[in-house]
């Protein structure tokens, strides 16, 4: 929980008179309450980092008040799994009365299970594949990607998982029996199909099975002699402290991915990365100049077409999206609303998952700027999406807007969203 801070008080109110604003002024300006700023003014109630970022762009502090407030502990991005994992041996239960799960064991666990506690068998023959039979596994298996990341636009990460990580393994046990090309494109196709698992890993909760994931992704890629998937690995762990707040190592881990050896849209997706942990620092310059270097690099059309795509593949624009998504943080919610809204129009209704992470965004920045109505009247719709896609990023966007919407309580709009948007704002993701 954020504690009172007597150095964020004393800065605020400083700047505050040195802008020649009233606390009535910087109340209608932030949209809290005259009262909730004195307070937090005098250091008896603690600043969230929301109030931070309002009252740091208002007064154009250039970050220096946000930087008073302490992020939230983090999970130090290269984060090994517990127990010591680093090898593919899984136990999976799926249960229709129960819930299932599919998670990595160690070694020395499956020993210490017991041999005759474990259904095995083996799988592949010792012999070669045939280039045709591999080939149409490899065709087969790249169309199965597309349909999965469609498919995840709108079903909850726990359908998908088992059959994501089971194909993973499957493109890796066939590669050892392929020729070497096409060993080669097995193992690359593996190593997408476990990124995309890293990705839904994280949106079910698990941020530590995320990044393991992200390396295996990572190993499968080098395997194959294409070591650039890499940088796209920092990108990703970068993802990872941008939702635990941590704007210094998002940027320092999005830099290092900017490397010219890289492919352009890696480099692309790296900068605006770093964009956004220059807006969550509060740093507008850096934010936008970051956003410049991203647009020319994610213009750059990729040499194989029919590869999978790195990152997003439903955002027309994406460097407009990511703007909207760092004015919220700059603390420009009118600005965010009203380019999130822009680029909303152009994001096919079929990308439910998409949609709801930056509509719910949209809403919050909607409810900061002081538009109740138009927040709610946005919330509403998205509430069943919310349900289906069971997304931990979007939970985070969702609580906070439960937070704002809170403060107006009396009004009829809330209370009309109040009840479901409280129960799914403590719905457990995972």
């Amino acid at each position: 929980m954020p504690q009172p801070s007597t150095d964020f008080g004393e800065e605020l109110r400083q700047r505050r008179l040195d802008a020649g604003l009233s606390l009535t002024a910087l109340s209608a300006t932030v949209h809290y309450s005259k009262a909730q700023l004195s307070k937090v003014e005098r250091g008896i109630k603690a600043p969230s980092r929301d109030l931070a970022r309002l009252c740091d762009a208002a007064l154009q502090a250039d970050g220096a008040l946000i930087s008073l407030v302490a992020a939230p502990a983090a999970v130090a991005p290269d984060a090994a799994m517990p127990n010591g994992i680093d090898e593919e041996e899984w136990m999976m239960q799926l249960s229709s009365g129960s819930p299932s799960w599919f998670q990595p064991v160690s070694r020395r666990q499956v020993v210490s299970a017991g041999a005759a506690s474990l259904m095995k068998w083996r799988a592949g023959g010792q012999g070669p594949v045939s280039a045709a039979a591999a080939g149409g596994m490899l065709e087969a298996s790249r169309a199965l990607f597309r349909y999965y990341r469609q498919l995840g636009q709108s079903v909850e990460p726990g359908f998908l998982l088992p059959s994501l990580i089971a194909q993973t393994h499957t493109l890796r046990e066939l590669s050892v029996h392929a020729d070497f090309r096409t060993c080669r494109q097995l193992l690359e196709l593996g190593s997408r199909y476990a990124e995309y698992v890293g990705w839904l890993v994280q949106e079910s909760g698990d941020e530590q099975a995320a990044l393991w994931w992200t390396q295996r992704a990572v190993d499968l890629a080098a395997a194959a002699g294409d070591r650039t998937l890499g940088g796209y690995a920092l990108v990703r762990r970068a993802l990872v402290t941008l939702y635990q707040e941590d704007a210094e190592q998002t940027v320092a881990l999005a830099q290092r991915a900017q490397s010219g050896t890289l492919p352009p849209r890696i480099r692309g997706l790296a900068a605006q990365r770093e964009a956004q942990g220059h807006a969550l620092a509060g740093d507008h310059d850096a934010c936008l100049r970051a956003l410049d270097r991203a647009r020319p690099l994610l213009a750059r059309q990729e040499d194989d077409a029919d590869a999978p795509v790195i990152g997003s593949m439903h955002l027309p624009d994406s460097v407009g999206m990511v703007t909207g998504w760092c004015l919220f943080d700059l603390g420009r919610p009118r600005e965010a609303a009203e380019e999130l809204t822009r680029q909303l129009a152009r994001v096919s209704p079929e990308a439910m998952r998409t949609q709801v992470r930056y509509g719910i965004r949209r809403a919050l920045a909607y409810a900061s700027d002081g538009e109740i109505e138009q927040a709610c009247a946005l919330t509403a719709p998205l509430l069943d999406a919310v349900t289906a896609v069971r997304s931990a990023t979007v939970m985070i966007d969702l609580r906070s807007l439960a937070r704002v919407l809170g403060r107006y309580s009396d009004h009829a709009s809330v209370r009309q969203v109040a009840a479901r948007l409280g129960v799914l704002s403590h719905t457990p993701t995972s």
